[in-house]
């Protein structure tokens, strides 16, 4: 889109500090358009137009962003800046936005699209178009009027096919070099591009030229020649020759084992040297020109006159103490040059020379291990040849000591199943141990790594003594007699822990009266100490009490023993060995106590008493009735109840019972049976005169004394007492008629 030129667009308001009334307007253009063509000319301008008063020559500060990035500021006074592209680039491509600042007020501009189409196509350059086969050359790629960030790519193209890219490269300048090296023999062509990364995508430009490169031959391959032959006997002079034929002047080598044997500017080299067997192998042989390189290789052999000396130990399972031998021995191969007459042996340890002799015997100390070696040494032909054997070492090994047996952890719990270390403080490995014991016990174990242990499980035992019926067998040779350890030594270093057998509860009595105390006695045949006690009421939950005893006994006392006391009781104990056992279970039974008993028993005498006084004293007081009745009588004995009027201090005084014994029950009992059968008549004290009641009679009951029948009138005089209640005066016939009364009935 074409901005106006007259900035009629893209306008804000703002009012400036220090003015009354300001508006300012800003706009941005891109001139001649939006979308134009790599290398056209480009002017971005962005306007501003303040509106105010009193403010002279007011400063305007531009800012033109890209992107959001600064890329130009200006400050001035006017109200136009212009920011110019010449000649824009793909690099210009963005959104452009212009920021204007007065008086610390900034305001910025919409922004704008600027589309720059077209890449410039990229210039190669070759300083060698004519290299030799792996020849470096230097290649250049360059776009000079492009900016950004750049990706440079080189392609490679022979005759047929399409382009390979061959080098890759990223830089921020607008060109790059690198070296290329060609194998490939004869022509080809070479061309690059470049890709420029904006924040829009990549772009990526049209291919370069394409520059014709012709690759030649460069024929420095050296030749290898060796004299006398390739298949020597040590002794013999060897010279191997190398050669460049053709080609510039190049530098040669000659190396063996990737290490320069010499090294020559020229065409050829050449290098002599007596054979020995260790100068058997491949030789390569290079020609260097610049940086191309040829090789060419060439084995020689050089046979052996006669071998290297192997050393013999004997014996070869070797301990401290033995005798040992050391033996030096060659075999010649070929004889027409060598004999065994004219060897010499040479024995060394940790490289010093101990003996010249083809054999060495000594007895085996730690002071004489080491790395042993022989020499052999021969001369043919004037040459001298000594060859090393390979080192032996030679260590005696330490015969396995008295093994010790021991608890695993120390602690033995009898009866439970327990492990058992046989272990000997010196002995070289591997140390085979074997275990006897009780049962016809045999276990082996084999230690061959450090840091091994010979555990052994083992069956419980019962008797601590037991323990020392375990043997352990060492040994390190087959030949040595083995070594003993045994458990006699383990009674002593072993912590050893019996468990508890059952407890047996016992109280001192089965049956306990209240206010008394019990002893539950806890107690056990054997078991290792502290032992732990505790006691347990069925009827209760938790324990109630526990005691930790050096003794194989513990006692608990219940005090003040009440009902809620009795009851089922056990005991459990226990010990180290954690095995808790559980007792016999008692029962207490809890009388009740004796002032208690008392108590109730005459509680019980007490009312078999008052039913007894109550009882006599109805038996007697109607029979007294039913004589008097026979001696008082008006009326036929068939007729009406007999009537009876008494005083209640009287009847009482007759009977010889306190009112307070008799109770009022006794009276309302009297009461009652007198509606039914006897009417007992109230005297009052209003009548002081005597009073004649007349009594009449029944036959007797017969379930009852048996009194005398008749119709007998008996007179009674009955007088009122001063306390305003009866007196009776009983007759001599009342007394014998309450003699008369059964002895079940009397009152004892």
């Amino acid at each position: 889109m074409e901005s106006n030129p007259q900035f009629p667009s893209l306008m804000e308001d703002t009012i400036l500090p220090g003015s009354r009334a300001a508006e300012s307007f800003i706009g941005l253009t891109i001139q001649p358009k939006n979308t134009i063509e790599r290398g056209t000319p480009v002017l971005i301008g962005c306007h501003v137009s303040v509106s105010h008063s009193n403010i002279p020559d007011l400063e305007h500060q531009f800012q033109i962003l890209k992107d959001e990035v600064p890329i130009y500021s200006f400050n001035t006074t006017n109200s136009t800046v212009l920011y110019e592209l010449n000649p824009a680039r793909a690099a210009d491509s963005g959104n452009y936005e212009c920021r204007v600042t007065v008086k610390d007020k900034s305001k910025a501009s919409f922004s704008e699209r600027l589309d720059v189409t077209g890449l410039q196509t990229p210039i190669l350059f070759l300083n060698n178009s004519k290299p030799f086969e792996n020849e470096e050359f230097e290649a250049s790629c360059s776009a000079p009027g492009e900016k950004g960030l750049f990706i440079f790519r080189f392609y490679l193209k022979f005759r047929t096919g399409e382009p390979q890219m061959i080098k890759q490269l990223q830089t921020n300048g607008n060109s790059t070099k690198t070296l290329i090296k060609l194998r490939h023999i004869g022509d080809c062509y070479l061309s690059c591009d470049y890709e420029i990364s904006l924040l829009s995508g990549n772009k990526r430009s049209n291919s370069s030229n394409e520059t014709h490169v012709t690759v030649k031959v460069l024929n420095i391959t050296p030749v290898v020649i060796v004299y006398p032959s390739d298949s020597v006997f040590e002794g013999d002079v060897v010279e191997v020759i190398c050669r460049v034929v053709d080609g510039p002047d190049v530098e040669v080598f000659l190396t063996k084992d990737k290490r320069i044997l010499k090294k020559v500017p020229g065409k050829a080299l050449s290098h002599m040297f007596t054979a020995q067997e260790r100068d058997s192998g491949e030789y390569v042989c290079k020609a260097v020109w610049g940086n191309v390189q040829k090789e060419n290789y060439k084995t020689i052999k050089v046979k052996e006159l006669f071998s290297k000396p192997k050393l013999i130990l004997e014996p070869v399972d070797l301990f401290e103490g033995d005798r040992f031998k050391l033996t030096c021995k060659v075999t010649i191969y070929v004889p027409e040059k060598i004999d065994n007459s004219i060897l010499t042996y040479s024995f060394y340890r940790d490289n010093t020379k101990i003996i010249t002799s083809n054999s060495y015997i000594s007895m085996a100390h730690p002071n004489m291990n080491g790395n042993y070696t022989c020499k052999a040494n021969a001369s043919s032909l004037g040459n001298s040849f000594i060859k090393e054997s390979q080192a032996l070492v030679v260590k005696a090994k330490v015969p396995v000591s008295k093994p010790v047996l021991s608890v695993v952890g120390g602690t033995l719990l009898l009866g439970k199943p327990f492990q058992l270390l046989c272990q000997s403080n010196s002995g070289t490995l591997p140390i085979s141990y074997t275990l006897y014991g009780p049962g016809k016990l045999n276990e082996s174990r084999v230690v061959s790594k450090p840091g091994d242990k010979a555990i052994f499980n083992c069956p419980a035992i019962f008797k601590s003594l037991d323990l020392s019926k375990f043997l352990c067998h060492a040994r390190n040779h087959k030949n040595m007699v083995p070594m003993i350890g045994s458990g006699q030594l383990m009674l002593k270093s072993t912590n050893i822990i019996e468990p508890v057998s059952n407890p047996e509860l016992k109280v001192d009595s089965s049956e306990v009266s209240e206010g008394h105390s019990v002893i539950l006695n806890c107690s056990v045949q054997r078991g290792t100490s502290p032992i732990s006690f505790t006691w347990f009421h069925t009827e209760k939950g938790g324990p109630l009490a526990s005691l930790s005893t050096n003794k194989t006994e513990g006692s608990f006392r219940i005090n003040n023993v009440k009902g809620e006391h009795g009851g089922r009781y056990y005991c459990m104990s226990t010990n180290p060995a954690k095995d808790d056992k559980k007792s016999n279970i008692v029962m207490i039974g809890v009388k009740m106590a004796g002032w208690k008993k008392g108590l109730i028993a005459l509680f019980c005498i007490l009312i078999i008493l008052a039913l007894v006084l109550v009882i006599s004293f109805k038996v007697r007081l109607i029979q007294c009735r039913r004589r008097r009745t026979g001696r008082l009588s008006v009326k036929s004995a068939s007729t009406k109840v007999e009537r009876l009027s008494l005083t209640l201090a009287e009847v009482n005084e007759a009977a010889n019972v306190t009112p307070g014994m008799m109770g009022k029950s006794i009276w309302s009992e009297h009461m009652s049976g007198s509606e039914s059968d006897d009417h007992i008549s109230t005297v009052t004290q209003e009548n002081p005169e005597p009073q004649y009641t007349e009594v009449q009679t029944k036959e007797a009951d017969p379930s009852r004394a048996p009194v005398k029948q008749g119709t007998d009138t008996v007179y009674s005089e009955v007088r009122n007492s001063q306390q305003g209640t009866s007196n009776i005066q009983i007759s001599e016939h009342f007394c014998k008629l309450c003699s008369k009364i059964k002895p079940g009935l009397a009152l004892k």
